[in-house]
């Protein structure tokens, strides 16, 4: 009897598909998820959506994939993120790129259950988090400078 699948990434998986792959363009093979929709909402959408990102990096680091392809998954991640900053443009290239169903592509193929992470492995992905992290606040801040720009507001 083969081993049940694990149900974490049962329920990555199917975030995932909603997330960029949930409907399809009639008349066509495309396929688009939430992503896209959600996107759309200024700053909010994209930071919400790469909520999803980081549980799927979570978990990576929980099932022991190896650093290499952790890195690869962050590329996805950032690319996605700073992608989704660009009004209009940035929501087409998450329709296209579909991040979240490449890292869960990259997780169901390197993911090694059973196997502790190790410390070096937290740390790694600590710090990926935190470079998240700065990158969703860049867009933000530059809005904040923005708008205190034209309505002659100091902020500092």
């Amino acid at each position: 009897m083969p081993p049940s699948p694990d149900p974490a990434l049962v329920a990555l998986r199917k975030w995932a598909t909603l997330l960029d792959a949930a409907f399809r363009v009639p008349g066509t093979t495309f396929r688009f998820g939430l992503d896209a929709i959600i996107g759309l909402i200024p700053g909010a959408g994209d930071i919400g959506t790469a909520f999803f990102s980081v549980m799927i990096l979570l978990h990576a680091v929980r099932l022991k994939v190896p650093k290499v392809v952790l890195g690869r998954m962050l590329i996805n991640a950032a690319l996605d993120m700073l992608a989704g900053t660009i009004p209009i443009v940035g929501d087409l290239f998450d329709a296209g790129y579909k991040a979240n169903l490449k890292n869960m592509g990259l997780l169901e193929r390197h993911a090694q259950p059973g196997v502790a992470p190790s410390r070096s492995d937290r740390i790694a992905v600590g710090i990926a988090l935190t470079l998240l992290a700065l990158i969703a606040i860049v867009p933000i801040l530059t809005l904040m400078a923005l708008v205190a720009l034209l309505s002659n507001v100091k902020l500092f």
